[in-house]
């Protein structure tokens, strides 16, 4: 083993870095060794780079995040259970 410690990157470091990547000047192995990290890694952070970016312009004006409480098909489907259960019920009481 080796007593070289690990190199931590910040969040922004590593989109540089993928940025850089995703560019394509220079080649993976060749930004791997800049940034004194394995081409792997440089890989996986294009990958994920690519992976999450129209995330980033969805905002305000994008897709809303789905309410569990408001979400039309578990409230119909909540309505018709307790229709058949005041039917059940308005069964065996006489009403």
């Amino acid at each position: 083993m080796s007593n070289s410690k690990r190199k931590i990157f910040t969040g922004a470091q590593k989109a540089k870095i993928a940025l850089e990547a995703v560019k394509g000047a220079k080649t993976i192995n060749e930004i791997a060794q800049e940034h004194g990290v394995h081409p792997t890694q440089v890989s996986q952070w294009k990958k994920e780079l690519l992976d999450h970016a129209g995330s980033l312009f969805e905002g305000k004006r994008g897709p809303k995040p789905v309410n569990a409480q408001s979400d039309p098909d578990r409230l119909y489907a909540k309505i018709g259970q307790l229709n058949m259960e005041l039917d059940w019920l308005n069964s065996h009481t006489g009403h």
